[in-house]
């Protein structure tokens, strides 16, 4: 299956990353919609598309807005937004606001509850993650193969075992070990770690993303660092492509 990066940065784009939003173009199913949700449009390749929202933040919702033409054009048939419902009602309460964004998108909304259904034989769940004002991680299985998304929250968390063994973990993170004192005071993480949690959940890839947009260099996070300790990581890149 073809999973694409849309956006890998945290907190506002610079030029060279958007913000969160990961995409699976085949099946139609996108991992919150952040600045990079835009290129939704020119990726994917099903004629519907669900949304799951880890939380309101703006770095991770404001791409909701973006898709209001395909919808009224026909080039989608459907858009789903799933979340929790504080998530929810704080998207259509104040991001699609007459106020901010005067056309509301016909989005069908589900607050989440247990697990959904996916294509292809799959399901996805769900847990409660620790960040100021709330987020939710996801795990998505099918026969055979899995992944995780996790962002927005400080590793290694609690989280271990909702991971533990999937063949791709999408993990946040903001800060290199030297602002390990910021992570922990914003909810976020720092690299060695994701790497540890990566490793106690013996997971088989990791993919680093939401990093800090005031680095848009080609190490913001120490990479050296996390590969010590766990040395299937990536930094994923914007439009990144990878199969698993």
């Amino acid at each position: 299956m073809q999973l694409v990066f849309l956006g890998t940065g945290g907190y506002h784009p610079n030029e060279r990353r958007h913000t969160a939003s990961v995409l699976l173009p085949d099946i139609g199913i996108a991992l919150d919609a952040g600045t990079g949700f835009f290129r939704v449009q020119n990726t994917i390749r099903a004629s519907t598309l669900d949304v799951f929202l880890t939380h309101a933040h703006l770095d991770h919702v404001c791409g909701l807005t973006y898709v209001l033409v395909p919808l009224l054009r026909g080039d989608l048939e459907r858009v789903r937004v799933f979340g929790t419902a504080d998530t929810l009602q704080a998207v259509r309460t104040h991001l699609l606001a007459r106020e901010l964004f005067p056309v509301e998108p016909e989005f069908e909304w589900h607050t989440l509850h247990g697990s959904i259904p996916l294509p292809s034989g799959g399901k996805l769940t769900w847990i409660s993650l620790d960040h100021p004002g709330g987020s939710v991680g996801f795990r998505l299985d099918w026969p055979g193969k899995s992944l995780a998304y996790i962002t927005d929250t400080s590793a290694p968390g609690h989280y271990a075992d909702f991971v533990r063994g999937v063949d791709v973990l999408i993990h946040e993170c903001y800060f290199p070990d030297e602002m390990n004192d910021w992570a922990e005071k914003t909810g976020h993480s720092s690299s060695s770690n994701v790497a540890m949690l990566a490793k106690s959940a013996d997971v088989r890839r990791l993919y680093i993303v939401h990093v800090d947009p005031q680095r848009p260099d080609d190490d913001p996070v120490g990479l050296d660092s996390i590969r010590a300790i766990f040395a299937n990581t990536e930094l994923a890149e914007d439009l990144m492509e990878i199969e698993f």
